[in-house]
């Protein structure tokens, strides 16, 4: 399957967050499981989350999935989901959910983080369900559901706001920094993501398919930033 690209720019006032369709909302979620598996580095409980959107531009530029950047989609975002099943089903995220899961726990013996990890993955669908149009399958080809938060700027802005706030909130009242380098390094994260998140509001639309997905991508980085700075933190309850 192709991926098409819609041929009408966004309207001023048409669409408010034109570069990226991310819910930082799934970092919040990433940020709170810390303090759930202490013993489980940050690194792989953002990238939990983030697992469904990293896998999607991968298989939109394999053509595997389908994006149509049309203005009006939703109030939020210009981007039409027309086709995600294999990243973004609900049976499929289930089966990422238990491979990043069986996963971790090859590599760690960590069973709690194994089980923290694999919802966290399911999670992006459920976060996802709420602020989508309805375009979210559960299975390929099945019924599409999605509540439409996105359809509502100011209610996108405060549950985002509220999900990501409170994650920040935990994790910083679990983990403690051990240097310098670690107090730094976490606040410069919490920094740069509420800077990205007004960016995506502020700036301008990209208007190619292929944008989306190579931008998207560089999500893969913030993984690997909070690896670092979390190596420098220790948890403050009990590492069970």
């Amino acid at each position: 399957m192709r991926t098409t690209v819609g041929i009408a720019a966004p309207l001023p006032g048409e669409n408010h967050a034109n570069l990226l369709p991310v819910f930082v909302g799934h970092f919040g979620v990433g940020l709170a499981a810390k303090r759930v598996a202490p013993r489980t580095s940050l690194g792989w409980l953002i990238a939990a989350p983030l697992l469904l959107d990293l896998l999607w531009p991968v298989f939109l530029l394999l053509h595997w999935e389908t994006v149509r950047i049309k203005a009006g989609a939703t109030v939020v975002t210009p981007f039409e989901f027309v086709s995600y099943p294999i990243s973004h089903s609900l049976l499929a995220a289930v089966g990422w959910a238990t491979l990043a899961g069986i996963a971790y726990w090859t590599i760690s013996r960590y069973a709690r983080g194994a089980l923290v990890i694999g919802a966290c993955v399911l999670s992006h669908w459920v976060l996802d369900w709420v602020v989508h149009a309805p375009d979210l399958p559960l299975y390929p080809a099945g019924a599409k559901y999605g509540l439409g938060l996105w359809n509502s700027v100011a209610a996108t802005v405060v549950v985002e706001g509220l999900v990501f706030g409170a994650g920040v909130w935990v994790y910083a009242r679990s983990i403690r920094a051990t240097s310098r380098a670690g107090r730094l390094g976490w606040w410069a994260f919490v920094a740069f993501l509420v800077v990205v998140y007004a960016a995506n509001f502020l700036g301008p639309p990209l208007s190619q398919v292929e944008q989306v997905a190579s931008v998207t991508l560089l999500l893969g980085l913030m993984p690997i930033w909070a690896w670092r700075f979390d190596r420098r933190r220790v948890s403050v309850v009990a590492a069970y």
